[in-house]
């Protein structure tokens, strides 16, 4: 059976490929999801996908993958500006045990500094910055 893993992507993620292309690219999220399931079916992984704007969705989403009947192996988030501050989303985070892995599109380090620091990370498996979209897919590699 093949190991199950949800991406969740957070606010203003539904924007890509019209929201700052010279940050995130001109892919839409449906492009990038498909790349993401072609790379899921070379690794013999099966992925499951979520986008909200709201907190509350995105910690019901984390908290379902692991106590609900649709359970995953892991998650692949991207918090979006939830990264920041959301400490629901961290604490939905410590409450699962399955392994949980942080992805950015941008380098955040490398732009404004409030965007410098994951209240999320230190809960996290590991984290993958400013890659593009390609970190969806590197993510993928450590279910593996």
């Amino acid at each position: 059976m093949p190991k199950r893993i949800l991406i969740i992507n957070g606010p203003n993620l539904n924007l890509l490929g019209l929201r700052e292309p010279d940050k995130y690219g001109l892919q839409t999220l449906e492009s990038v999801n498909d790349d993401i399931a072609a790379e899921a079916a070379k690794l013999e992984l099966e992925v499951g996908f979520f986008q909200s704007n709201s907190e509350g969705a995105l910690v019901t989403a984390v908290q379902d993958a692991f106590y609900s009947d649709d359970t995953y192996d892991g998650i692949i988030l991207n918090a979006g500006a939830y990264t920041h501050y959301s400490i629901a989303l961290r604490d939905a985070i410590s409450a699962i045990k399955i392994p949980v892995i942080e992805v950015h599109i941008s380098n955040v380090h490398a732009r404004e500094e409030f965007r410098h620091t994951s209240v999320i990370a230190p809960v996290c498996s590991g984290t993958i910055i400013g890659f593009g979209t390609k970190g969806y897919k590197l993510a993928l590699h450590s279910f593996l």
